[in-house]
């Protein structure tokens, strides 16, 4: 007895992982961490990141050091700087020495660069923010695509399992006399098409499992099964409000916003270069033939001022503030974008919540008609014709209730994506 509940104990634990289901917020956790895209768009935030440190190096001491061994042939006069010819010999010739710099004042230049890539960075994050919301979205819209076959499925066997039924009434009707051979062969053919729409149904299973797995960036099989969240309540959300969310939320229009402010910092930036720069330089060397080197050193500042470049300064100025008006002119048009989005979400997130109620009343009546045609059918009043319309209608009901739910929540998941705020917690 022991030893058969000691097996029972180990059986249980396959069994139960077997069973796991995870719900929507547990398959949205699991592609923010596996999704190879948002490793990639994390990627690309670190080195914006790291530009930042790079634009603020140039505020930094700069020091550097050389060493050169090497052999020279060469007259002393020639060494020396003088005129007139020398014997000319060979010799070993080494130098050593180090150099340091330090901008002094660049009238805010450095700085100007600094926070523009500083703003630069803040459009890559909310770059991978809209990374971020369209893994969501995707994990939305696969993981309703399967409850949405899963529900078709039990529908296609409910309508193989009804067709059966059928195709036994006739037959047993024929076998008495009571019903033509017409009658059999039509429940035939309806259970025929019933069959091959379940096989349909059920590809269609494997083929959401494999579009769930896809969207969570799963490399192995999907090892789990999904919480049917479709019957949830409704919600209300107004207009101005959707807008409102919108505008404040959706990282596209944070991301221009920011690259605008990197444009007017590049454009400071690049003005600056009409004007001098002050630099402090400093070096030290030690040279000669022969150890102990000769040491020499020079200390100084360094005023460097552009008198003519040709216009490139000009040149860049005008292309930088192009592209700045660039930049302005496409966040309006998204904006205008998102406002089309919000609106149509909007619009499709009440039309589907009313065809749930349609949906409801079609499919009570299918159900009602399916049971009235079946008694007259029994009691030899109905025919095969109107009980297997009867039978479509009320399949074709259950469908369409179906795609109801899940079209309300592709239609909030629509309106989650164009607004970026949750409005539900599943």
């Amino acid at each position: 007895m022991r030893w058969l509940l000691a097996v029972a104990l180990l059986a249980l634990p396959p069994l139960a992982r077997a069973e796991v289901r995870k719900t929507l917020e547990e398959c949205i956790e699991i592609a923010l961490r596996q999704q190879p895209s948002l490793r990639a768009a994390a990627a690309t935030v670190a080195a914006g990141r790291a530009r930042v440190w790079e634009a603020a190096a140039a505020y930094l001491p700069q020091v550097s050091a050389n060493y050169l061994a090497s052999r020279r042939h060469a007259s002393s006069n020639s060494l020396i700087g003088s005129g007139g010819s020398g014997a000319a010999r060979t010799f070993p010739f080494y130098s050593t020495g180090m150099t340091f710099s330090q901008v002094l004042f660049d009238f805010g230049q450095n700085l100007e660069l600094i926070h523009g890539a500083q703003a630069s960075a803040e459009a890559l994050a909310a770059d991978a923010a809209t990374q971020r919301d369209t893994v969501v979205f995707n994990v939305q819209q696969a993981y309703f695509a399967l409850l949405a076959a899963y529900r078709l499925r039990d529908v296609a066997e409910e309508t193989v399992a009804q067709n059966q039924k059928h195709l036994d009434l006739a037959e047993g009707r024929h076998d008495v006399g009571m019903a033509p051979r017409f009658d059999v062969t039509n429940a035939g053919v309806q259970l025929a098409t019933a069959e091959l729409n379940r096989l349909t149904a059920r590809n269609n299973v494997s083929l959401g499992r494999e579009t769930l797995r896809n969207a969570l960036g799963l490399v192995g099989p999907l090892d789990f099964d999904i919480v049917d969240l479709l019957e949830q309540p409704r919600i209300e959300v107004g207009d101005a409000e959707a807008l409102d969310v919108a505008y404040a939320n959706r990282p596209e229009l944070r991301s221009l916003a920011a690259q605008e402010r990197a444009e007017a910092e590049r454009i400071k930036a690049i003005e600056k270069d009409y004007l001098p720069k002050l630099t402090l330089v400093s070096n030290v060397t030690w040279s000669g033939s022969r150890y102990p080197l000769q040491e020499s050193w020079n200390f100084g500042g360094l005023i460097n001022l552009s008198v003519f470049n040709g216009g490139l300064t000009t040149a860049q100025v005008r292309e930088a503030k192009a592209n700045l008006d660039n930049l302005r002119a496409t966040e309006d048009a998204t904006r205008q974008n998102v406002t089309l989005e919000v609106q149509q979400a909007l619009l499709n997130l009440h039309q589907a919540a009313e065809s749930i109620g349609v949906a409801d009343k079609g499919l009570q009546q299918a159900r009602e008609n399916l049971s009235l045609a079946e008694g007259r059918y029994k009691t030899g009043v109905g025919n095969i014709i109107e009980l297997t319309d009867a039978q479509v209608s009320l399949a074709t009901a259950e469908a369409s209730r179906v795609q109801a739910l899940v079209g309300y929540r592709t239609a909030l998941a629509s309106l989650e994506r164009s607004t970026a705020h949750r409005f539900a917690t599943d």
